[in-house]
C-alpha cells in the first residue's frame, strides 16, 4: 500500500502500537487464566501394596512414599493395601507420618493376593480376614471402610460374602470403595441402602455423566472418587464442560486419589498431584478446596487437624 510520506512515520507507529498492543493483550489473558489450585490434598484412594514397599526393602520404603506426599501437599491419605500390612505399615510409622504432615486413614483391603481379586465376594475366609482386621484396629486408630475391591461382573454384587461385608460397613459405619460399574453400584446399595459407598473412578466402564448424575441423585450417600476417570479433563489438562457442570452441581460429593496399584504411579506422583491442581484451578476456589480436602477431612478427619 502507498502512504503518503507525512504517513510514514505514523505508519511505523502504529507497528509498534500493535506490538505492544499484542504483548499486553498475550500477559494480560496469562494473568487472567485460573492459577492451579494450592491448597492441600486429600488421596482418598492410595495402596501401598507388597511390591511397593516389601517390607521395607522395596523401591518405595517409607521414606520415599511420604517424601512424595510432603512435596506435594497430600495432608491426608486413604490407606488401602495389598496385604493390609503395608496399611498397618504406614500406620505405625507414626511418628514419621507426623514429621511429613500426613494423616493415615486406614481401610481393610479384601486382597491378602492377588488370587483373590476375582473370588472374594464368595469366599468366606475373605469376610473372616475382615472381621480379624476390624477388631484388631491400627496404630493409626479404628480402620475407617473396607476396599478398594473390584467386581468385573456386576453380578457378582449378589454374591453371599459381598452382601455380608455391605451390611457389615452400614452396620459399622465403614466406607465402602468400590471399583465397579454403575450396574454394581444399584446392586450394593439395595443390600445396606445406607452405607457409605465410594464409587473409585467414578463412571469407569463407560457410564455417561447423566448416568451419574442420576446415580448422585438416587444415592444421597454416594460419593464419587476421581482418579482413573476418562473424559474428565480435555486436552490441556482443563476440565471437560459436563464434569465440571457436575462437580460444580454436586460439590460436597467427590474425593481425589492417585490410585498406586503399580509402582509405576508411585513414580509419576509428583505428575498425578500436579494433574489434580491443574483442573482443581479451574473451579471457584472454595469448590475447588471441598474436592481436594473438605470432603475427605468430613467424612474421615475428627477433629480436623
Amino acid at each position: 500500500m502507498w502512504w503518503p510520506a507525512a504517513f510514514k512515520c505514523f505508519k511505523a507507529l502504529c507497528r509498534v502500537n500493535y506490538a505492544l498492543t499484542a504483548l499486553v493483550l498475550g500477559a494480560f489473558s496469562g494473568w487472567v487464566q485460573a492459577a492451579d489450585y494450592s491448597g492441600p490434598l486429600f488421596d482418598a484412594h492410595l495402596h501401598y501394596n507388597e511390591e511397593a514397599w516389601n517390607g521395607q526393602a522395596g523401591p518405595h520404603p517409607l521414606g520415599d512414599v511420604l517424601a512424595r506426599m510432603q512435596r506435594n501437599g497430600v495432608q491426608a491419605i486413604v490407606a488401602n493395601s495389598r496385604p493390609n500390612d503395608g496399611t498397618k505399615a504406614l500406620a505405625e510409622a507414626r511418628e514419621a507420618t507426623r514429621a511429613a504432615g500426613v494423616t493415615v486413614v486406614p481401610f481393610i483391603r479384601l486382597y491378602r493376593n492377588r488370587a483373590d481379586y476375582t473370588n472374594w465376594f464368595q469366599d468366606e475366609s475373605i469376610y473372616a480376614m475382615v472381621q480379624a482386621e476390624f477388631a484388631r484396629g491400627t496404630a493409626a486408630g479404628p480402620y475407617r471402610g473396607i476396599g478398594e475391591f473390584h467386581l468385573y461382573d456386576s453380578a457378582n454384587a449378589n454374591g453371599p460374602v459381598a452382601k455380608k461385608l455391605m451390611l457389615f460397613a452400614q452396620d459399622q459405619q465403614l466406607a465402602v470403595l468400590a471399583h465397579v460399574d454403575d450396574v454394581a453400584i444399584d446392586l450394593l446399595l439395595a443390600h445396606a441402602p445406607k452405607a457409605r459407598l465410594i464409587w473409585a473412578h467414578t463412571g469407569i466402564g463407560g457410564a455417561s455423566v447423566e448416568r451419574v448424575e442420576a446415580l448422585f441423585t438416587k444415592y444421597p450417600q454416594l460419593m464419587g472418587e476421581l482418579s482413573y476417570r476418562p473424559g474428565l479433563t480435555c486436552g490441556d489438562g482443563a476440565l471437560c464442560p459436563e464434569w465440571r457442570a457436575l462437580l460444580l452441581k454436586y460439590p460436597t460429593r467427590f474425593l481425589i486419589g492417585s490410585d498406586t496399584w503399580i509402582n509405576q504411579r508411585w513414580l509419576y506422583y509428583d505428575d498425578l498431584m500436579r494433574g489434580y491442581r491443574r483442573w482443581l484451578g479451574d473451579l471457584p476456589p472454595a469448590v475447588a478446596r471441598r474436592i481436594a480436602w473438605d470432603n475427605g477431612a468430613a467424612l474421615f478427619l475428627t477433629p480436623r487437624p
